[in-house]
């Protein structure tokens, strides 16, 4: 005769201390029959790029787009008006396109795999 001397609910049934003894847990740090996390993904996230568009003719050369670039990516040129200096460092914020009071700004995300816009 099965004496329980200690009861736990496991998988809706109780199990005896001499079940327990037997049971098999897996090792720290193992995820038991998980595949492991190298599913040759890239760790890092490739980097987004933005095709920035000034268009000269409605630009006033306000400079508002030059104080609200936040990595200072957009420079004056030689007349006043806004140039992309460092294309590659823009993080695609639009606040240049968002505070530009003639629309002369468009800033668009560059489809990785073409290099074109989407």
């Amino acid at each position: 005769m099965w004496v329980l001397l200690y009861r736990k609910r496991k998988r809706g049934r109780a199990v005896t201390s001499k079940e327990k003894k037997h049971t098999v847990r897996p090792e720290k740090g193992t995820q038991g029959n998980s595949p492991s996390k190298s599913s040759g993904k890239p760790s890092a996230r490739a980097k987004k790029r933005y095709s920035q568009t000034v268009f000269r003719d409605w630009c006033k050369k306000c400079g508002i787009c030059i104080s609200f670039c936040p990595k200072n990516v957009i420079e004056r040129d030689e007349y006043g008006g806004p140039v992309f200096e460092r294309p590659e460092d823009c993080i695609g914020c639009r606040f240049c396109e968002l505070h530009c009071p003639d629309f002369a700004i468009t800033v668009k995300e560059l489809d990785p795999d073409t290099g074109g816009g989407k």
